[in-house]
């Protein structure tokens, strides 16, 4: 079957239009120095007092196949990735994709021949980068599009007809994000507020230091706090009967001399029959109360009380209290993550459920 394609790539726009204070005068917002960035941005309503939020729908299964390109998906699904927040690009278009394709292969070459440091496995001549849209991913009309990023480079002794390999890979990304925020956003930036990066670490500090000087924008390393942990633990187990996780593993550290690192891997139909008994609770408290759309909702009460009841399962068998610990990785069949920041998203059922709170987590960190 076909698969309905539309060349045009959508940027936003945002409806809140923000006039110039005189001609001579830019508007442009330098992101290099992030308390910069704080202060300029200090009288926008809308970006003050944010934090995570409390309540969120409870996961659906998206088939995005669908929308999406078959091989985006692969790429997206295959590979462990390593999280940054991005605040807003200036001036950054999508139908300039080409262009900047161009732009960041020639920086780069530049900057490796100027004796910068490129730690690829092997010899390699030069680099091609390509940017490209991953259409479908959007949930909302203010979420931009999915940008992902592909460098390749042939290995200097390959042969003629060998087809040159990819070294790095790299995304940008918002989905779902809060529409009061994108809308207090001066016309000329865009939000892509969660950037991941697969391959050498020296790639990945050039891609960001290209976009850096060309977009006025900021990264920093997006850790992945406690509670996110405990949310993806919740979103993920709430999928079982539509997806089996296989199993729930997670990682916790206890803060004694030295250091206790704790694998506790909890059968997949025991977390769900805990996971379901929370759900019951919850909603025998709200009987009477109307439903504010289908499927409902998950609380942060009933993320905590599942997680109460695993760690005192625990308890139970062991005598360790897991509450005094820090819970450091998840893994599901659905995917996994670390406080580090390292996150693979292995079915693309829930990619968007999974990204969206990432997002959520990205625009947290932003120091604006």
């Amino acid at each position: 079957m076909d698969r309905p394609h539309n060349s045009v790539a959508r940027t936003p726009l945002n409806s809140v239009i923000v006039q110039r204070r005189s001609k001579n005068k830019s508007y442009r917002q330098s992101y290099r120095s992030c308390l910069g960035a704080a202060s300029r941005f200090s009288l926008t309503p809308a970006l003050t007092a944010r934090r995570l939020n409390t309540s969120r729908r409870a996961p659906k299964s998206h088939n995005i196949t669908e929308k999406v390109n078959p091989e985006h998906l692969a790429l997206l699904s295959k590979m462990e990735w390593k999280l940054s927040y991005v605040t807003p690009l200036y001036q950054f278009r999508h139908t300039q994709l080409k262009s900047y394709s161009r732009q960041l292969s020639a920086f780069i070459a530049a900057e490796k021949q100027q004796g910068v440091a490129v730690e690829v496995e092997g010899s390699h001549s030069s680099f091609r980068v390509s940017f490209s849209v991953v259409q479908g991913m959007t949930e909302t009309d203010h979420d931009a599009e999915t940008v992902l990023i592909q460098i390749h480079s042939k290995p200097l002794f390959a042969g003629q007809d060998e087809p040159p390999r990819s070294v790095w890979s790299g995304w940008l990304t918002c989905i779902n994000a809060n529409p009061d925020y994108l809308r207090s956003l001066p016309k000329d930036f865009i939000c892509l507020p969660l950037f991941g990066s697969s391959g050498p670490e020296g790639l990945t500090a050039l891609v960001k230091s290209w976009f850096q000087q060309n977009f006025d924008c900021c990264f920093g390393p997006l850790e992945l706090s406690h509670t996110s942990l405990q949310w993806l633990v919740a979103l993920w187990t709430n999928c079982h009967t539509e997806s089996s996780i296989q199993h729930l593993k997670m990682i916790w550290t206890l803060p004694v001399v030295p250091p206790l690192q704790i694998t506790y891997t909890v059968n997949p139909q025991d977390a769900w029959e805990l996971w379901s008994s929370v759900r019951k609770d919850r909603q025998e408290e709200n009987e009477g109360r109307e439903q504010v759309e289908e499927g409902g909702s998950i609380d942060i009460e009933e993320v905590m009380r599942f997680m109460q009841g695993l760690k005192s399962h625990f308890y139970r068998h062991f005598r360790l209290d897991l509450s005094a610990g820090s819970l450091k990785q998840v893994s599901t069949a659905l995917g996994s993550a670390k406080d580090s920041g390292r996150v693979k998203i292995s079915n693309s059922r829930y990619m968007i459920t999974t990204l969206t709170l990432l997002t959520e987590c990205a625009l947290l960190k932003m120091p604006i």
